[in-house]
């Protein structure tokens, strides 16, 4: 039986890999192909516990390519499922921002013109029970995972809130939610701020559609942008292509190169800049990683836009996805990618023109809390080196979704200040009046 299940999986990886073929199939690989089938059958016969196969096969393959780099990742379909509705921007759900607090699902704030905001849940709502059953118990993904499902079902939230004595029930209908990865808005009357979180399918759609708006609105009054991508963990590389392009009128914008030559790619902008050519400042730090960082080093390259703010993250790789025939996907390293002037952005991140680290009014920390330190690409374990030959394929999805408590403007972002000083500064510079 050992031997029988031994072969059965030697046979599966083979016919998994079908450029190797018998002939030239080097024996060794067919001994450890044996010894990993005899100890998955030792384990399942001799451990002290009952284990499931599928759970120790999803093990093998998550340690096999998690000893290629932090980047390259098995998704079983599960997993595969949740990475696709974050590349897509989409899903069937309320429509509200979470947080996890004393074991409960707080509202962050409810999206505009979504189920939940039609419903009447509020910002700092606590969330106790979804359809009678208790929230108590969960992660923050298992419940966020029970309060999505297929739009036009229904699902009953009940929610404890503050200075409302009895819980409230809200039954609400779940719809298609688009996550809005582009946040933009004028600051002082002459200033455009556009955030960018993530990368996700519709976000150079959004970023046309929401700067366009403002820009029909208000753009001969404007000073200058600032585009702000601090904290931006990447996404899809065709997207930041595009928000690049919507900022170039020529020139490379970025090149991918790997092992595979049909990995050698070059792309560049078109003719259209989306602001007509007003001054640009892009705010980066130490989350600002990826796709992010390959518009970053577009617009810096070709003098675009100022940086301002920390180094970036220095990811500098690109994975691509690789469905497995109903069994997932295989997220997989396959190039490096370079700036338009040839930099290879991995371990180095990007420098900014500018350094200014973000100044906040915090109390001091107590004498015994330690610091944690920024983390970058150099600082994961089995990184790819910076050797300034590699290249990647496509920018890894985005594979976490974080919500976060930003910044107003007006209101201590010390880095913001700074940029809008600078684009101040450079109309006075080139003689044009400030329309107020």
């Amino acid at each position: 039986m050992r031997r029988l299940l031994a072969a059965g999986i030697a046979g599966l990886m083979m016919i998994s890999l079908p450029a190797i073929t018998l002939a030239d199939e080097d024996q060794e690989t067919y001994e450890q192909l044996d010894l990993f089938g005899d100890i998955l059958e030792r384990i399942r016969d001799e451990y002290v516990e009952e284990v499931s196969t599928s759970d120790l096969i999803d093990a093998a393959i998550e340690g096999m390519i998690g000893s290629l780099d932090p980047h390259s990742k098995y998704h079983n379909p599960k997993s595969y499922k949740e990475v696709q509705v974050q590349a897509r921007g989409e899903f069937g759900g309320l429509g509200i921002e979470v947080t996890m607090e004393n074991g409960l699902v707080k509202v962050i704030a409810p999206i505009d013109d979504t189920p939940a905001q039609r419903a009447g849940i509020e910002a700092g709502d606590l969330v106790t029970h979804l359809d009678d059953e208790p929230v108590l118990g969960l992660t923050l993904q298992q419940a966020v995972d029970r309060m999505r499902g297929p739009a036009n079902s229904e699902i009953t939230l009940t929610v404890r809130r503050r200075g409302v004595e009895e819980d409230l029930t809200f039954p609400i209908t779940r719809a298609i939610i688009k996550i809005r990865s582009v946040r933009a808005r004028v600051v002082d009357d002459e200033i455009i701020l556009a955030r960018i979180s993530t990368f996700s399918e519709h976000t150079s759609d959004d970023l046309e559609g929401t700067l366009g708006d403002l820009w029909d609105e208000q753009g001969d009054q404007m000073l200058g942008a600032v585009l702000d991508l601090r904290n931006n963990p990447g996404g899809l590389l065709d997207q930041a292509i595009a928000v690049s392009d919507a900022f170039l009128e020529r020139g490379e914008i970025v090149s991918t190169r790997g092992r595979d030559p049909d990995s050698i790619l070059r792309f560049n902008a078109r003719q259209g800049d989306i602001i007509d050519g007003l001054p640009l400042v892009v705010l980066i730090n130490s989350g600002t990683a990826s796709a992010s960082e390959i518009v970053a080093g577009a617009l810096q390259d070709h003098g675009r836009a100022l940086l301002l703010g920390t180094r970036s993250f220095g990811k500098g790789s690109v994975q691509t996805v690789l469905p497995l025939s109903g069994r997932g996907a295989l997220r997989l390293t396959t190039a490096r990618y370079f700036t338009p002037s040839g930099r290879s952005i991995q371990e180095q991140g990007i420098d900014p023109d500018i350094v200014v680290e973000q100044i906040r009014p915090e109390p001091e920390p107590e004498p015994e809390a330690d610091a944690v330190p920024e983390r970058r690409e150099e600082d994961l374990r089995g990184h790819l080196d910076n050797d300034g030959s590699g290249v990647e394929d496509e920018v890894d999805p985005v594979t976490e979704e974080a919500v976060q408590v930003e910044d107003d403007p007006a209101d201590g972002d010390y880095q913001l200040a700074r940029a809008i000083e600078q684009l101040r500064g450079f109309h006075v510079l080139s003689g044009r009046a400030i329309v107020n």
